[in-house]
């Protein structure tokens, strides 16, 4: 096995090709705490430091937050450089053309050195026990794949009112029904997991990811709210029915490699989930979401609950 500082010196590329298994030892015996943070970026000059603070205002400390910028054009790259300064945990990388959302997670992918995965945008927010309690709820069930609630805020970090929960244990097939994580609540173990890297495709890359991971170890429900997904204006999640159909099957023919007739179904038995989902797993209560956050850190409570 190689010198701990000469695997370290090495570039992204060449560490991906060593031996699974000799990459494998350094992260279990040297960053068996770790957790490597993945948020991509692109024109999120006016969202990144919030997302920034709440990484830092995190009560587990062990963790790198691996910044890939996909050649933003407003301020962002500035203002991730004046944090870069301030905490070393944070590391900043630009791509040399626009990627794309899964190329761009698939470079911080390479560049982690945690044991522990975890995705968050760089528009989006963490409570500040997120990381300490969802590590300590995966180590004492040994699970390797997890996810929790989460709520959604505006582009002014107003609370909407929406609560999104999910089904407690999602098996393989429980996950070709639907996308029940929210990218920003998930965590994985990679001495479980191993190596994984996203397909490149515009939409739903991080479904057929979670799918990946699935195969190898079920997902699992904690139980509580500890993020904060915003909703912007021509956003994925704003898209129409229509679109989301036809990146669904795309994703399924093509990510996934099934066959038409087969991905046909599994793209209607998403709307069907889908549809399921609404009813049964978001709660919209615009009462419950003030009431949460005044338990939140002050700078990582939304803007507007601060005045």
């Amino acid at each position: 096995m190689q010198p701990l500082k000469q695997y370290f010196k090495q570039s992204s590329s060449e560490r991906h090709k060593a031996k699974a298994s000799e990459r494998l030892s350094y992260f279990v015996i040297f960053m068996s705490d770790l957790v490597s943070i993945i948020t991509p970026t692109y024109n999120c000059g006016h969202f990144v430091e919030e997302t920034i603070r709440s990484v830092i205002a995190q009560t587990y400390g062990s963790w790198e937050m691996i910044i890939v910028d996909d050649c933003s054009t407003d301020q962002t790259r500035d203002v991730i450089e004046k944090w870069v300064k301030q905490d070393s945990r944070i590391r900043y990388y630009r791509n040399e053309e626009n990627l794309g959302p899964a190329l761009t997670r698939n470079k911080a992918l390479r560049e982690a050195r945690g044991r522990w995965v975890a995705f968050l945008d760089s528009d989006d927010l963490w409570n500040p026990e997120k990381l300490e309690r969802q590590i300590d709820f995966m180590s004492k069930n040994n699970y390797a794949f997890t996810y929790h609630l989460y709520d959604e805020i505006d582009e002014q970090s107003k609370p909407t009112g929406t609560k999104v929960s999910g089904p407690n244990h999602i098996t393989l097939w429980g996950m070709y029904a639907y996308c029940w994580p929210g990218c920003l609540t998930v965590m994985y173990d990679r001495n479980v997991i191993g190596e994984m890297q996203m397909d490149n495709i515009r939409i739903c890359e991080d479904y057929a990811l979670w799918l990946k991971i699935t195969r190898k170890a079920d997902c699992h429900l904690y139980p509580a709210l500890m993020a904060h997904y915003r909703r912007r204006h021509g956003s994925i999640s704003s898209l129409s029915l229509f679109k989301l159909i036809k990146c669904h099957y795309r994703m399924f023919s093509y990510a996934d490699q099934r066959n038409p007739l087969m991905s046909f179904f599994l793209t209607i038995l998403n709307i069907a989930f889908g549809s399921a989902k609404k009813v049964f797993y978001v709660k919209r209560r615009s009462c419950w979401t003030k009431i949460f956050v005044r338990n939140i850190a002050p700078d990582t409570v939304p803007v507007a609950e601060q005045r």
